[in-house]
């Protein structure tokens, strides 16, 4: 019963009472009632990156191997897809080499990433996604060092 049927009753007004208008009282009320609800289009994304079900893409390195200064484009799209990539430049030209190394550091800082030597003639430039810890320096022989130029 409606608020509005209730009153009437309680001041006799029933008898003047329309048993029609109750009926659409009602049919008014049912139809606020069976409204569905819409989902909502809002996510939270700290719900989505905190979920178990997110599977993390691993990450990758690339071991790159340059025959020219003109695949050093390549390497640097590595890098900017977020990428770790280990550069040997033993089989190029130490000119060649120096200028690939020169354009892939500009390329590294512009990323905010980092770039170490790992080897003779052998480096590691990293985005700023990839964290690098420790030294392999100490490794070399003394004389080792002292050969390489770049």
């Amino acid at each position: 019963m409606t608020i509005k049927s209730k009153l009437k009753t309680f001041f006799f007004l029933d008898d003047e009472y329309n048993g029609h208008e109750d009926a659409e009282e009602k049919a008014e009320t049912i139809k606020t009632q069976k409204q569905p609800v819409k989902a909502q289009n809002v996510v939270s994304l700290q719900s989505v990156q905190k979920a178990p079900s997110v599977v993390q893409k691993a990450s990758k390195v690339i071991l790159a191997e340059p025959g020219t200064y003109a695949e050093a484009t390549e390497i640097a799209d590595h890098l900017k897809n977020r990428r770790a990539v280990v550069v040997n430049l033993q089989r190029i030209d130490h000119e060649q080499g120096r200028q690939i190394i020169d354009f892939l550091s500009g390329v590294v800082y512009t990323l905010g990433g980092d770039m170490q030597k790992i080897g003779l003639s052998i480096f590691l430039c990293t985005p700023d996604n990839v964290e690098v810890s420790g030294n392999i320096s100490d490794l070399f022989p003394e004389q080792e060092i002292h050969k390489v130029r770049w």
